[in-house]
């Protein structure tokens, strides 16, 4: 599914007010962002075009009568381009040829990667806080900044990020992510109230 079509317009909206109320108590800024997928895996794409192309090769000799090396090599080398773009349209078939700790690094890459592209590490107290979503590897990334994570255990952005992965699976992804957004507003709140010249450095929308 496109990044952009996952939540509603209303769910959106949801999200939006959710980060607007979660930063009214503290100087921490919020963003949420989702994405499609955290990387194209040309690596598993390739694997997986091939193997789709011997299979469709071998019941095509198997049709024809003919399973010899001289009809299954050409028939893959054929067939392999079809398959490649099979692979390209439907993302979810490469996945069995990629390992978790694979997908774990993909989505910890890109979503460090969209912390700086964003800007999020130019916030004045460095308190920024990314709550990364990518939908191919169902995987949820919660990233502070410098000031935050002085302050605040990794352990506690895990927890969040594991209850919001398991919600966007059981299909409650706007409920999971409002409730994400509000406990991270909660824990900033404690250690870094608002202050009298707090100013929203960040957007409140939903980034994809």
């Amino acid at each position: 599914m496109k990044a952009e079509l996952f939540f509603s317009s209303a769910e959106m909206e949801r999200i939006r007010n959710a980060v607007a109320a979660a930063e009214a108590a503290t100087s921490g800024e919020i963003v949420t962002m989702v994405v499609a997928e955290s990387d194209s895996y040309r690596e598993a794409e390739t694997l997986g075009a091939v193997l789709l192309a011997g299979l469709v090769s071998i019941a095509v000799a198997v049709v024809l009568h003919h399973v010899t090396i001289w009809t299954y090599i050409p028939l893959v080398f054929v067939l392999f381009p079809a398959a490649r773009a099979g692979m390209r349209r439907m993302p979810r078939l490469k996945l069995p040829f990629v390992g978790r700790a694979r997908l774990a690094e993909a989505v910890r890459e890109r979503a460090v990667r969209a912390f700086y592209e964003r800007g999020l590490y130019r916030t004045r107290q460095e308190t920024g806080v990314l709550i990364f979503i990518s939908l191919l590897e169902h995987k949820v990334w919660i990233l502070g900044d410098r000031g935050i994570n002085a302050k605040i255990p990794p352990g506690f952005w895990e927890g969040l990020a594991g209850e919001l992965a398991r919600g966007i699976r059981e299909g409650r992804g706007c409920d999971a992510l409002c409730a994400a957004v509000a406990g991270c507003g909660a824990e900033l709140a404690r250690h870094f109230p608002r202050r009298a010249d707090d100013t929203n450095e960040l957007t409140d929308d939903l980034m994809t």
